[in-house]
């Protein structure tokens, strides 16, 4: 039984890994908005406008990445060579 939900697991590990690449990057902006209160303001105007878009548009996809992990989606464990 626990080498089956190993397998369930890990079939799912890219989208876990792509979430928490984000959950990180995330953390890297916000510490950037920080720091760019000391920063000139066309610079810091720059950094924010960046860090919002980030928020905005690539930390949403996190939703839908966990939600394969969560669900154990199947499709790529039950993958087979011999289909291609």
């Amino acid at each position: 039984m626990g080498h089956r939900r190993a397998e369930e697991a890990l079939a799912n590990a890219t989208p876990y890994l792509q979430a928490f690449g984000h959950v990180v990057l995330s953390w890297i902006w916000l510490d950037v908005a920080l720091a760019a209160d000391a920063a000139p303001a066309p610079l810091r105007s720059g950094k924010l406008a960046a860090m919002r878009y980030f928020y905005a548009y690539e930390l949403p996809k996190i939703d839908a990445w966990l939600a394969v992990v969560a669900s154990r989606e199947s499709v790529c464990r039950e993958m087979q060579d011999a289909w291609f």
